[in-house]
């Protein structure tokens, strides 16, 4: 029981320096985005193939879930192509907490699509957070007293945030039955195909970085895509999905902090980014918040 929780925090950990090696690049965002995700499978794939059971299951696939596993990808590289490009035009602080606000976006579609229950507090807890997502884009909308937070950023975050929700909300589904190894193989090598052509369409280079940016990006394939993102879809399979969502509040805060606290980037959050930020984190409490029997919104 402990080692989940423990992985899950770790995981937490790993994932709010992502924002810092960002911003510690001087490559294009989505060059980045490409190459975490490609470096972040190279990393993957001895661990996938190692045990023949793993590889057993990766040839097993059913054709359905292979197709699956691989949209799941794609979403993935939508998520990292928006969220990374929206650290350059908006702060830190504003990013990830747009970002991590998915769960007020999956909730309608998994009660809409998967039938799931949603009660009139999960329902609350929506509106709460859309109003905390207004305050913060709209109020430090050309107001930030460092002009970092801007509208095209935080659009994008959200879009990210989007992304990132139903990337959760499909690894929630797959990995009941997929292990993990085999399933973040799919998953990051769809990824990083899709990130590829993303590169070339908006002309991103995809080669001759700097030297010491692909070190950086490498880095945080190692900490925040295998420490981070695949110790999170390990233990997607082993607790409740109200945890894991809840969990993520502590990626804003680790990565505002970081981003407060580390000279080279030292990004201080506006008063509409606090107070636009705590309502959201209200708002995510109690959309995730498990449903009574009692106090539910039937399917329709």
């Amino acid at each position: 029981m402990e080692n989940r929780y423990t992985a899950l925090l770790i995981s937490i950990i790993a994932v709010s320096f992502a924002s810092i090696f960002i911003l510690s690049c001087t490559s294009p965002p989505l060059s980045i985005a490409f190459y975490r995700l490609f470096f972040t499978t190279l990393l993957v794939l001895p661990l996938a193939l190692y045990q023949k059971k793993t590889r057993d299951e990766l040839r097993s696939l059913p054709p359905r879930t292979f197709l699956i596993m691989v949209l799941i990808g794609v979403i993935l590289g939508a998520h990292f192509a928006f969220w990374i490009t929206s650290l350059t035009k908006t702060s830190v602080a504003s990013s990830v907490i747009l970002v991590t606000a998915h769960p007020v976006l999956v909730a309608p579609v998994a009660f809409y699509f998967l039938k799931e229950r949603l009660s009139w507090v999960n329902v609350a807890g929506i509106a709460i957070s859309l109003t905390g997502v207004i305050i913060l884009v709209f109020g430090n909308y050309g107001f930030s007293a460092l002009g970092l937070d801007t509208l095209e950023g935080n659009i994008l975050a959200i879009l990210g945030g989007a992304a990132a929700g139903l990337y959760i909300l499909g690894g929630r589904t797959i990995r009941k039955n997929i292990s993990v190894f085999p399933y973040a193989f799919v998953v990051y090598a769809a990824g990083t195909v899709t990130l590829f052509f993303i590169c070339l369409a908006f002309q991103a280079p995809v080669y001759n970085l700097r030297i010491e940016d692909y070190g950086i990006i490498l880095l945080m394939a190692l900490v925040s895509g295998i420490l981070g993102h695949t110790l999170y879809n390990w233990s997607l399979g082993y607790i409740r999905a109200s945890v894991a969502s809840v969990a993520l509040l502590g990626e804003p805060i680790g990565s505002s902090l970081l981003a407060y606290t580390i000279p080279w980037i030292h990004q201080e959050p506006s008063a509409y980014t606090f107070l636009g930020g705590g309502i959201i984190f209200l708002g995510i409490y109690l959309t995730t918040r498990s449903v009574k029997e009692t106090d539910f919104l039937e399917n329709v």
